[in-house]
Parts: structure tokens; sequence; C-alpha cells
């Protein structure tokens, strides 16, 4: 299979991998063939890639971190327990609804016992077959991207279970925000930017008397926003003042809001998302925190189209753990687009002179690219 942007398919491919609603639900299955109806539906409802059937590259199975009835369980969990809140009257001062704890409690221990299965697992783009409630979606991958770091960095269960929930709520106060303000497509007014702001500091009311949550949750929600040289918000804190399960669960929000589908502007690829948080590299986030996600990330998902410095092209068919940003290639296509009767796999960790310069059509810089 191959990962292709959904303005790149045409009707009579076939779907690799499931599309599923903001529910869990199935929408349209594996082999499902597209129409021009489809892939004109598929945009509408915010599905930027999709993974294709593609005879040369069949034998391609990206890996999932967690299990399909996992991604089910939490993604039902999640809805129903968020779209509660945003049902109920706005939170008062000294407020707090409770009883949230044991069912998110339950659904952190699927994605642990998943991921403690493969810890040296890479993290991989979730949700570009999600018909998108932003929240729900984006509030689920942070919080798989930030558990998977957590057990990678040696943190005891209990740990990972507390910054693992850190991370599944870090956004809960957008459950308080106008939904006109979230899902504004445009740039927001100055007072809706403020508004938006809130969700830090309505996060941490939500949270702070929740029974059975550690305390330390609802300080992530307040401090996921903070940066390392006071230019976060809500309160502008500092360095060693912000917990460094909010200064995880901020580098990895950050990264996924950036390769999210907004409606606002179409995500990012991961290589692209990287070069804007190495911008920030010990004035928003901690340069060893960086270093551990950059090893971490699949920098070119397995199945996306590159173009290399030589003309070729081809498909990303598998990772190198070591080298992330150097995976193996099979070239499919010569320096002048004709297709190889025979393709054949470059391993770029190997051949180190041989850069990628194209991610799906579009021209990269190859030095800066190297630098990554």
């Amino acid at each position: 299979m191959r990962l292709l942007p959904i303005s790149q398919c045409v009707p009579g491919m076939k779907l690799a991998k499931k599309i599923y609603s903001e529910d869990g639900i199935v929408l349209l299955g594996d082999h499902m063939e597209l129409t021009s109806r489809l892939i004109l539906r598929l945009e509408q409802c915010g599905i930027q890639y999709v993974y294709v059937e593609d005879a040369r590259t069949e034998d391609v199975e990206p890996p999932s971190l967690i299990s399909e009835e996992t991604f089910r369980v939490a993604i039902k969990e999640i809805r129903t327990n968020f779209r509660e809140m945003m049902d109920r009257p706005k939170i008062k001062k000294g407020v707090a609804y409770p009883y949230i704890a044991q069912p998110f409690k339950q659904m952190m221990n699927l994605i642990i016992d998943d991921l403690s299965n493969h810890k040296d697992a890479m993290i991989m783009l979730m949700g570009m077959g999600t018909v998108d409630h932003y929240l729900f979606q984006h509030s689920l991958n942070v919080c798989v991207y930030t558990t998977l770091l957590g057990l990678s960095s040696g943190y005891s269960r209990e740990e990972v279970m507390t910054l693992g929930m850190g991370a599944l709520l870090h956004d809960i106060g957008k459950t308080q925000i106008p939904h006109a303000v979230l899902k504004k497509p445009g740039r927001l007014s100055n007072d809706e930017f403020a508004d938006m702001k809130r969700h830090a500091q309505l996060g941490y009311e939500l949270l702070k008397n929740e029974p059975n949550l550690p305390l330390l949750v609802a300080h992530c929600a307040f401090q996921h926003h903070e940066r390392l040289d006071g230019s976060g918000y809500p309160r502008g804190i500092k360095g060693d003042e912000i917990h460094d399960y909010a200064k995880w669960i901020g580098l990895v929000d950050s990264y996924d809001a950036m390769t999210t589908n907004r409606v606002y502007r179409a995500p990012m690829l991961p290589h692209d998302a990287m070069e804007r948080l190495y911008a920030g590299t010990g004035t928003l986030y901690e340069q060893r925190m960086l270093q551990q996600f950059r090893d971490r990330v699949a920098i070119y998902p397995i199945g996306i189209s590159v173009k290399l410095h030589t003309g070729e092209s081809g498909v990303v068919v598998d990772l190198n753990h070591s080298y992330p940003h150097r995976p193996i290639v099979r070239v499919l296509q010569n320096e002048v687009d004709e297709p190889l009767a025979v393709p054949f796999e470059i391993d770029l960790s190997k051949q180190l002179t041989v850069m990628i310069t194209g991610v799906n059509g579009e021209e990269r810089d190859a030095e800066l690219v190297a630098g990554i």
C-alpha cells in the first residue's frame, strides 16, 4: 500500500485501510473502490491522506501503535466524556464534574498494554483515516505519542499512567470554549484568541478536584502551553518552573497540532513539523526532549512518496530506528519519471550521499533535510 494526499487520488483506486467516523465506526472498508463522489466527500470531511492499494507496494504494511479495538474503545470513551462536558453548563469556580477518572484509567491501561509490547516502535501519524472531531482525535494522538515517550524514557507504569492521563486531558478545557471559536476557519480576533487561551486554566479547574485523579494531571492541563523562555500562557512561567510532564505534553501537542488537519489549514508532514519544532530549541522546548522525540518520530511515514536528488522517485517501505530521517526507499520511477521494470530499494542509512529532496511532489532543500 502507499500513502497519498486525497488531492492525488483518482477514481478507480482502492482503499488499503478503513476510514472511521469520529465515533470510531467504520465508514468505508478496506478494498473499497474510490469514485469521484467519494473522493469529494472525503475532502469535505477533512480527510487529507489515505492509504491506497498498489501492486508495486502490496507488501508494505505500516505498523499501528495501538490495536484497532483499543482505538475504537478510546475514541468512544473520549467522545462520550468530552461531549458530556460540552453539553453541561459552563463551569463555575469551585465546581468539579467528577467520575471521569475511572473510565479513562481503564482506557489508559489498554493503551499502555498495547504500547508496552513494542516500546521501541516509532511514532507514526495517527488519525489520517478518521473523519475528525479535532479535539477527540487530537487528545488520543497526544496521549499515545506521549505515553510511548514515557515508556521509552524508563518511567514506571504509575508514572506513565499519570503522564498519559495528563496528555489525554491536556485540552479538556476546550470543552468550555464556544464552538464558534474552536471551529472558526479563519484567524481568531484578539478577543477570540484570549478566550481560546483560557482553556488551560479551565482545564485545571475541571480536573483539580476530580476524585481518583492525581493533581499533577490538572497541572499538565494548566502548564502545557508554558514555554522555557516564559513566552507561554497562562502564567508565563519559565524553565524548571514547568513540570517535565507538561514539557513533554507541550512538545507533542505542538507536533500533533501541526500534523493534524485544522479548519484553517491543511496538515504538515512530520519532516516539516520537526523543522518548526527545532526552531524553538532552547527557547520553547528542551533540547534533550526534542532530540529524544526526533529519534522516535517516523519523519517520513511508511508508504509516502518521495523524490531523491538523483531525480528518481519511489515509496518509503521501511524505517531505520537509529536514523529515522534516513528510511528505506523502493525506487519505482527513473529520473525522467518512467516506471522501472524492476524496482529496487535503497537504504539511505547506508547510502549517505543520497538525499530526499521531495515529498508528495513538493521539492525540498536537501541541505535542510540533512540537518534535521
